[in-house]
Formats: C-alpha cells, sequence, structure tokens
C-alpha cells in the first residue's frame, strides 16, 4: 500500500524528527496521559540551539523539563490550564497562563490568533488503511494536528485505538517516531472520609437515567461507586477516569435513556490507569470527540437531566466561585467547569454542581467566605451558580436574593466559621434588618 511507503519514508529517530523545530516556532504538545514523552525528551536535547520557542499545551500528566529556570531564554510554556508540573513556573514568572473555556482553545489555533507551528503528538499504529488513533487524547489535539505547519507524531504500540473523531491519516503527519513507553498514567487518588461525605450529598441529586460529567480527584472519585443502585446512567464529559469501569461493568451505565448520543460516552481524552487505557481499547462505547464539540454548551444542553459536577477553591457568600486561583496565585485553569455548568443550566432537568469541602488547610481555614481572596479570579459568576455542595449539605442559589444565597451558603459551612460569617453579613447588612437575621445558625 502507498501510505506503508510513506510511513517508512518519513520514519525517523526522535533527535532527527525535532530537528522541524527553529527558533522563534509554537510548539503544540498533546496533553493528558498522551504526552509524547520521547518527543519531549528529544525537543529538551535540541533545547540549546533554540532560542524563544514558545511550548502550548493543556495539564500534561508527564515530564516539563522545558520550564526549569535553565531553558530561560530557550523554551517558554504557555499553560492553557495549568498542571502540577508548571505550576511553579508560572507563579515564578518563567511561564506563562491564557485563562479560557476549554470549549474555545481550538478556535484559537483555527482563526490564526494563535498558530501554531509544530505539533508534537502520540497515536497508535496506523491501520490497514492508514489512519492512526488518538487514543486516550482528541482534546485540542486533532485541531492542532489539522492546522499545524508540521506534525511529528510518536507512534506507540501502547497506545490504544479509540472510536469517534479520532483518528489522522498518516499522509498527515510529517514525521513518525516509534515508541514502546508506557503512556503516562494517573494514579488514582486516596478517597478520604470527608470526601465519601461530600459524595453521599452529591450522590443525592443523580437521579436514574442522569447524564453524568466528572472531573478527576478524591470527590468523583467516591461519587461514583455511590451510584451502583441507579439505572441507566449516561456520560457527556470532557474526560472520564477508572471510576466509570464498574459501572460500565455492572450495567448502571448504558446510556439507554440519553436523548442526545444514546448509548455512547461522549468525552474529549481519558486520564488514569494502564486499566482505563486497555478498557477503552477498541470499546464501541466510547466516543471521543475535540473538546470544542464535547464541552460545546449547546450540545451539553441537549442532554436531559445533565448533571455536571465541578470542584472548586472557594464560594463567597454571593456565589461567585473561585476555581484557577489561590489569590494571585495561578493553580489550575478555567478548563470545562464553566462549558458544563451552562450547559447543565440549560439542559431540561440538569443540575449543575459545585461540589467543594467546607475548609482547607486541615480545617483552618473556610473556603465558603465572606469574598474572595484578593486576586482570586471568578471562573463561575453567582448568575451562573446553581448547587453548592460540602460534607454539611446542599445549597440550592439559583433565582435566589443575596440574602437567601447568604443564609444558605452559611448552613452549609464548617461550624467553626458560621459565626464569623454571619457577622460579615450583619455588617454589610446582607440578612437584611438585625432582627430579621435571627434566623442564623449559632453553632
Amino acid at each position: 500500500m502507498s501510505w506503508e511507503t510513506d510511513y517508512k519514508k518519513r520514519l525517523k529517530s526522535a533527535d532527527e524528527a525535532l530537528k522541524c523545530v527553529q527558533s522563534g516556532t509554537r510548539v503544540y504538545i498533546q496533553p493528558g496521559c498522551a504526552e509524547p514523552e520521547t518527543l519531549v525528551e528529544a525537543l529538551m536535547r535540541r533545547g540549546p540551539e533554540l532560542s524563544n520557542v514558545e511550548i502550548v499545551h493543556m495539564m500534561t500528566m508527564g515530564c516539563a523539563p522545558y520550564v526549569a529556570p535553565e531553558m530561560a531564554g530557550h523554551f517558554r510554556h504557555n499553560a492553557m490550564f495549568i498542571g502540577g508540573n508548571v505550576r511553579e513556573a508560572i507563579n515564578d514568572g518563567r511561564a506563562d497562563y491564557t485563562p479560557i473555556y476549554l470549549s474555545e482553545i481550538e478556535g484559537l489555533f483555527e482563526s490564526g490568533q494563535m498558530p501554531i507551528d509544530v505539533a508534537l503528538i502520540e497515536v497508535s499504529r496506523p491501520d490497514s488503511h492508514g489512519f492512526c488513533s488518538f487514543g486516550v487524547g482528541v482534546d485540542t489535539t486533532l485541531t492542532a494536528a489539522r492546522v499545524a505547519r508540521y506534525v511529528v507524531a510518536q507512534v506507540n504500540e501502547n497506545m490504544p485505538r479509540t472510536y469517534g473523531d479520532s483518528f489522522i491519516h498518516v499522509n498527515d503527519i510529517d514525521a513518525f517516531v516509534e515508541s514502546t513507553r508506557p503512556l503516562c498514567a494517573l494514579k488514582r487518588p486516596v478517597v478520604t472520609d470527608l470526601q465519601v461525605q461530600i459524595a453521599r450529598n452529591v450522590a443525592s441529586l443523580i437521579e436514574d437515567g442522569a447524564v453524568l460529567q466528572t472531573g478527576i480527584g478524591g470527590i468523583p472519585d467516591a461519587i461514583l461507586p455511590m451510584l451502583m443502585d441507579r439505572k441507566d446512567l449516561g456520560v457527556h464529559s470532557e474526560m472520564v477516569s477508572d471510576g466509570v469501569i464498574p459501572l460500565i461493568e455492572a450495567g448502571v451505565i448504558t446510556g439507554a435513556r440519553k436523548n442526545f448520543k444514546p448509548r455512547k460516552i461522549i468525552l474529549g481524552f481519558a486520564l488514569g490507569t494502564k486499566n482505563l487505557f486497555d478498557f477503552v481499547n477498541n470499546n464501541p462505547i466510547f466516543e471521543f470527540h475535540p473538546t470544542a464539540y464535547s464541552n460545546d454548551p449547546g450540545l451539553i444542553a441537549r442532554n436531559d437531566n445533565m448533571v455536571a459536577i465541578n470542584s472548586a477553591l472557594q464560594v463567597d457568600l454571593t456565589g461567585q466561585v473561585c476555581s484557577d486561583s489561590i489569590g494571585n496565585q495561578f493553580y489550575s485553569g478555567i478548563g470545562g467547569q464553566v462549558d458544563f455548568l451552562r450547559g447543565a443550566s440549560r439542559a431540561k432537568g440538569g443540575k449543575p454542581i459545585i461540589a467543594i469541602s467546607s475548609t482547607a488547610k486541615q480545617g483552618k481555614i473556610s473556603r465558603i467566605v465572606p469574598m474572595l481572596d484578593p486576586g482570586a479570579g471568578v471562573v463561575t459568576s453567582r448568575g451562573l451558580v446553581r448547587y453548592v455542595v460540602t460534607e454539611y449539605g446542599v445549597a440550592y442559589l439559583h433565582g435566589k436574593s443575596i440574602r437567601e444565597r447568604a443564609k444558605s451558603l452559611i448552613e452549609i459551612a464548617h461550624p467553626d466559621f458560621r459565626a464569623g460569617l454571619h457577622e460579615y453579613c450583619e455588617k454589610t447588612k446582607w440578612l437584611g434588618h438585625p432582627l430579621a437575621a435571627q434566623t442564623a445558625v449559632q453553632r
């Protein structure tokens, strides 16, 4: 076949393939568990010869040596979502953060506002027709590879073949580097008793036939096992993790009642362990799409009974939600939170949920606060927030006044901080005349 001849002609060593990167160019790196680490390592070896190379990606699960202090002047990272491997560099001024909805990242590439010179991707081996699969990470990568001037693919025999809009043909790739290294895995977090308490309150809002969006972390991992007695759940999410596997195997997640894309799990990428990678391999229940599709609020809203579960760092008494920074220290990103909360809020029977612990730093500070910290970013506005859930209960804020919101949020705050929150509301007169404030919880 002609594609096989082209493939062999373009097969190179990693160092040879990365010669395409020149000073002053912008390089896109596939994020998540699909990070092409062999290509990243070769790029670093080329680093001393380069200057002013911008590296763009969302959160990666592997190495990020380009943000090391000694790489200054050679590489500068621009994060669309901040991972732990680049957080210090961003807050030290050695890297950049671009706040943006996940659903709108690809538009930057396509419009030319952020043109991609070189895309470094990781794909499966080509099938008999010459198509490689993006495997566990379609996300923003399919679009980046489509518009990039030059595409280098790490062809990994360990990359699963997944269904959906998840393929690229050999003819659309400029250089191939073969690999047999394991994919970057995400260790499952240890679920705490506190997270179980929060999860129990969230699970109480999830009914038979609901369509779920969850993220990563202890709270989502605690919620999913509590849904074993539900029927015909569906999934439409930017990502899934290992926690969906038992529910699928038990016949709980079937998608049978989904009115949009029934019987299919719609997602952009998978973050998890080898067990998850093996499970999505050639599994037709999973339908991978670019995040411009999976995170499109209009498409999300087509799912009746859409339940979007997201986390936060702080919620103030008016309902403003900070999710991407601790004060003026950037922590993560906007991600898909607003995409899914907007979509769920528009869906028939939808439930947009913010799930948080009531305190942080081992109970020393409250996550429900009178005002967000100075410099904290409002990711979800007070006009969009609906449900806020802690271990102490559920506050429903939609259509509620500031007085009603403050009372509801104080009720689900940690008891140690309720008096202080109430005192703030008395000073601001948010609870009305002092005589009308006697219903506040005094614990």
